[in-house]
C-alpha cells in the first residue's frame, strides 16, 4: 500500500462529473477518481475543516466512531473493478468495513486517518505527471483554492 494525500476536487468537463484526486506521498502519481456531487462538497468540507451546525453524515459516522471508543486507522483503496473503485475502512483492533472512495476520504479527512492505495489500483490508474509537468499541478491547486463546496450543490 502506498500513502496518498488529496489534492482537492474539482468538475471535469464537458459532462460537470466531479472528481477527487489523490497523489502518492512519496511518488510522482496521481490518482483521479470519479464521484458524486454530494461526495465532492463532503470531500471539501472535509478538507477545508467546515464544521456544519448540524452533523452531516460523515460528521455523523466520525462521532459515533469515537463514542463507541474506536478510531479509524486508515482507509485503503483496494480495487478497481470495471471502472469501479473499491475501498476500506481500517479500524483499531483489525476490523474492515467495505466503503466507497469517496465515503472513505470524506471520513479520513474528518478523523485525521491516512490514505492507502493498492499498488494494482496505481499501476491501473495512477496517472504519473513528472516533477518537470508540476507547472499544471499548481494550475490545478489554484483552482481548487478558488472553488468552493457550494460549487458543487448545482449538479
Amino acid at each position: 500500500m502506498n500513502e496518498l494525500h488529496v489534492v482537492g476536487v474539482r468538475v471535469e468537463l464537458p459532462d460537470n462529473q466531479p472528481i477527487v484526486l489523490l497523489k502518492e506521498a512519496a511518488g510522482d502519481r496521481y490518482l483521479p477518481i470519479w464521484i458524486g456531487a454530494t461526495e465532492a462538497s463532503a470531500i471539501a468540507f472535509g478538507q477545508q475543516g467546515v464544521r456544519p451546525s448540524r452533523p452531516m453524515t460523515h460528521d455523523l459516522l466520525r462521532d459515533v466512531i469515537g463514542a463507541l471508543g474506536t478510531q479509524l486507522e486508515a482507509v485503503h483503496i483496494t480495487g478497481l473493478r470495471d471502472g469501479i473503485f473499491f475501498a476500506e475502512l481500517v479500524f483499531a483492533g483489525g476490523a474492515r468495513v467495505s466503503s466507497r472512495p469517496s465515503d472513505a476520504i470524506a471520513l479520513a479527512l474528518r478523523t485525521g486517518s491516512p490514505i492507502f492505495g493498492a499498488e494494482a489500483v496505481l499501476a491501473e490508474a495512477g496517472i504519473a505527471i513528472p516533477d518537470e509537468q508540476e507547472d499544471e499541478v499548481e494550475k490545478f491547486r489554484e483552482f481548487l483554492d478558488q472553488i468552493s463546496p457550494d460549487d458543487f450543490a448545482g449538479s
